[in-house]
């Protein structure tokens, strides 16, 4: 017989994506949060509320985000993938890096002090076909 472990509602709670997504697996204890969800009504209405919540922006989304690429956006992403199938032109590998640190610090006088730093970096990295 295995046991499973009891967890509190702020833990189930806090899967809420996982579960709603039908991915409860990839969260931290699933067996634990599908027993708890058979044992606590409160979670339980909470997850039925989110994936309605979910089901009906997903639904808002579909009939209002009717936008079309431009034509030449289309045209030149086109272009780009058949280069890359016949395998012609240049391959290009874009790394890119952005992290935001803030601090906030308040003296004993209830002084606000704030810092962000900001920290960018892009590197791209072509390579030609040589095979021609």
């Amino acid at each position: 017989m295995s046991y499973i472990e009891e967890i509190p509602c702020f833990e189930v709670l806090s899967s809420v994506v996982f579960i709603i997504e039908g991915a409860v697996e990839e969260a931290r204890n699933p067996q634990a949060i599908a027993s708890h969800l058979d044992s606590c009504l409160a979670c339980r209405s909470e997850v039925a509320h989110e994936q309605e919540m979910h089901s009906l922006l997903q639904e808002v989304l579909r009939r209002t985000c009717d936008e079309k690429a431009p034509a030449d956006l289309q045209h030149s992403i086109h272009e780009a993938l058949l280069r890359q199938v016949t395998g012609s032109g240049v391959t290009e590998v874009v790394t890119q890096f952005s992290m935001t640190e803030i601090s906030i610090e308040i003296d004993e006088f209830g002084n606000v002090e704030h810092s962000e730093i900001q920290i960018e970096q892009t590197h791209v990295q072509h390579f030609l076909d040589e095979e021609k």
